[in-house]
């Protein structure tokens, strides 16, 4: 569906809605169906939402645990009273973070149990292979678990999907310019995933450092052997070394690094640098003959919303929220991203208001939440010509499980836009005492 397309249901209806009063159906309701916009997946008391993620496979640690996050904070919201009355029902299928299995859960998600949206797909090559069937199918994809800029950067070839997180080039801006800054002398190397996390990552780097990069290789997800891609950044003399990669990879770099007697200093995408996460998988990867904690001492990252341990209104409500409805084990960085990003949701569904269709929550997330509240540390930059997500992070530095701010809050966009200060207020907003976000601020 075009955009004006988009905006000509929504038009229709709204003005459905006003004039005959319709609550809520489905696609092939007799109320009216598509002329009325679509409900698929909404009934007067219940809405359902599905997701992808890698249960299960290499990406399985860390990511496993971002949909308990979430489904904590639906039943947070269930347990309120929902949001206009209605529960929120979550389905996840795991798809091994394996692109083809992602094809097949997506389509069961979408053809068999009528999700009204996807929340949170995880994964770059993942979602990539699902995107076009969801605009297809015009089902929102909403706040995609990836900084890969084909989410965002495009509304008018996708305008149902819609980032979350901030985009890889502009973490790699923020990290370029950081080196060039306070490192001007340093012999960088790249340590790169082989997709656009790696290839988006460089893109904003070489902004800053371009002429300081002495080596650069890749690794294909999957293949654990990453031996002769850390002997060749030894080789070149690389002493800084900023990987874009996912968890398991920033083990096993740690790993090889210790074989090969390399220590240069490293720097790690807000991906793969949970300290907590790369500790036990490097003991468990080891063997139990390396000791995880503290094994990023000293590594550099970015930080977009509040994490574990953070003195944080947002986390605070956060513990609440697994204390109240989490499963089995503690409350990590990765459920607090799926409740963060259930929480954005939520909003989405508040400001969407009683008559929700699937028009009508992507049209409120386009035009109004870059001004809602909410954990981010930056403002969303969603629009009707960006439906990338938070513009901004700051840098930080890692010591044991915690870590220590490096910079402001720094805000940018793809491309030679400028790099400053966030001047918004973003980071100081408090969550609402209740932990709902609030309609009358959302308007």
């Amino acid at each position: 569906m075009s955009r004006n397309h988009l905006r000509a249901a929504l038009a229709a209806s709204t003005a459905a809605v006003v004039l005959a009063g319709c609550g809520a159906g489905g696609r092939d309701a007799s109320s009216g169906g598509d002329s009325e916009g679509d409900t698929t997946g909404v009934t007067d008391t219940t809405i359902s939402v599905g997701t992808h993620q890698p249960l299960t496979g290499v990406a399985a640690p860390g990511y496993s645990e971002i949909n308990t996050g979430m489904k904590a904070y639906f039943d947070y919201v269930n347990e309120a009273g929902g949001i206009h009355g209605r529960k929120l029902e979550l389905t996840v299928k795991d798809d091994g973070y394996n692109p083809t299995n992602t094809s097949k859960v997506v389509d069961e998600l979408v053809l068999k149990d009528n999700v009204f949206a996807i929340l949170g797909g995880l994964g770059t090559p993942t979602h990539t292979a699902v995107v076009d069937f969801l605009n297809k199918e015009e089902v929102p994809d909403l706040f995609v678990s990836s900084g890969a800029q084909l989410w965002g950067n495009d509304p008018e070839a996708r305008p149902w999907t819609f980032g979350w997180q901030p985009d890889y080039e502009i973490e790699g801006k923020i990290m370029g310019q950081w080196i060039k800054e306070n490192k001007p002398n340093a012999k960088v190397g790249l340590f790169l995933q082989g997709d656009e996390l790696g290839g988006d990552g460089e893109k904003g780097l070489r902004r800053y450092v371009d002429d300081q990069i002495v080596e650069r290789v890749e690794y294909a997800s999957g293949n654990t052997d990453i031996g002769p891609q850390i002997s060749k950044l030894k080789a070149s003399g690389a002493d800084l070394v900023v990987g874009f990669n996912t968890p398991s990879y920033t083990a096993l770099s740690q790993l090889a690094s210790m074989k090969l007697g390399y220590d240069p200093t490293w720097m790690y995408t807000n991906v793969g640098s949970d300290p907590k996460l790369a500790g036990e998988l490097l003991s468990t990867f080891s063997k139990g003959k390396v000791k995880g904690g503290g094994a990023l001492d000293g590594a550099m990252t970015t930080e977009y919303i509040p994490g574990v341990g953070e003195e944080s209104p947002w986390v605070d409500l956060w513990e609440k929220v697994w204390k109240e409805q989490g499963g089995k084990g503690e409350l990590t960085n990765y459920r607090v991203y799926g409740m963060s990003q259930a929480y954005l949701f939520a909003s989405a569904l508040q400001a969407a208001g009683k008559d929700l269709t699937r028009e009508r929550i992507v049209d409120v997330i386009e035009q109004d939440a870059k001004n809602w509240p909410g954990p981010n540390l930056a403002p969303f930059r969603y629009s009707a010509d960006s439906h990338l997500g938070i513009s901004g992070m700051r840098m930080a530095k890692i010591k044991g499980l915690k870590t220590t701010a490096l910079t402001d809050v720094l805000v940018t966009d793809l491309g030679d836009a400028e790099i400053t200060k966030d001047e918004t207020d973003v980071a100081a907003v408090v969550p609402p005492k209740d932990g709902l976000p609030d309609v009358e601020v959302l308007k």
